[in-house]
């Protein structure tokens, strides 16, 4: 199934898109799409028939909410290290993404303050669906809620020359778009065979599969639970493969008035307009 969030931004509402990709309202059923719903997805909306079906095309929020944690993986794709000339990595580079960056998937980006070098990465976002700690390998999608699109939205400079780790530069607010759905698993399939893509202005800029993610995401969770319990509402953002302005010989960074869209194969896509800081 398809579930999303819609409505003004802080005050969305849980729905569901029914087979004629028409909204149905699930806020008489559950509270939001958050916590304990996201461990009995399978089992919340009964007859999708009988739900109230939303009139118009109101904005979409982030398909979850409530999350704690947004992890995020560099390099994780080949292509993407040899872009950027940097080594596959041995084991996975994680970072971590502020929450106050989330935002819904065609929601503006804001170009912060002395932004020089601003930078799209379109990516696989699983969400957390069951408290996982130390899980094995071989049982770690038992705890994924869904799939959804994530942009890691990057001010390379803040990332690069700042100081510290990349946390700055991936952080400011709107830098983390996420959406339009949280597709289930059944629904979305092999998360390693999903094809992603990015155009910046109409041009195509990214265009992989998580076939050729470096490590998979049954690996990416049972590797972060050992360090950390991952709970209902996180959100791991498993890389991005080669096309990010990085890469580029003269590289092209986004700029007020750039559009962006991008998506997952099966899990909707964004778009999304650049603007310059408030």
């Amino acid at each position: 199934m398809r579930f999303l969030r819609y409505g003004p931004a802080g005050a969305e509402k849980p729905g569901v898109l029914d087979d004629q990709g028409r909204i149905r309202d699930l806020s008489g059923v559950i509270p939001d799409l958050a916590g304990a719903v996201l461990t009995r997805l399978d089992s919340v909306v009964g007859d999708i028939a009988e739900l109230p079906v939303v009139a118009g095309a109101p904005r979409l929020g982030p398909p979850v909410a409530g999350t704690g944690k947004m992890l995020c993986i560099g390099l994780n794709y080949t292509d993407h290290a040899a872009e950027t000339g940097a080594k596959p990595p041995r084991e996975p580079i994680l970072f971590m993404k502020a929450t106050s960056a989330i935002q819904g998937p065609d929601d503006p980006i804001v170009l912060p303050r002395g932004a020089t070098a601003t930078d799209w990465e379109v990516e696989l976002g699983v969400v957390i669906g069951r408290p996982a700690k130390h899980v094995p390998e071989d049982r770690a999608l038992d705890h994924v809620a869904g799939y959804c699109v994530v942009n890691d939205v990057s001010e390379r400079d803040f990332q690069k020359h700042r100081g510290g780790q990349w946390t700055k530069g991936k952080s400011c607010d709107s830098f983390g778009p996420v959406g339009p759905w949280l597709v289930t698993p059944d629904e979305a399939g092999d998360p390693q065979t999903l094809a992603l893509w990015c155009e910046v202005n109409g041009d195509r800029r990214q265009n992989g599969s998580t076939a050729d993610m470096i490590f998979g995401v049954s690996h990416l969770i049972a590797y972060l639970s050992d360090f950390m319990t991952l709970h209902p509402g996180d959100i791991i953002a498993t890389g991005t493969p080669a096309g990010v302005a990085l890469g580029m010989a003269e590289p092209a960074f986004l700029k007020p008035g750039d559009r962006l869209r991008l998506g997952v194969a099966g899990l909707g896509e964004q778009n999304a307009q650049i603007v310059a800081p408030h």
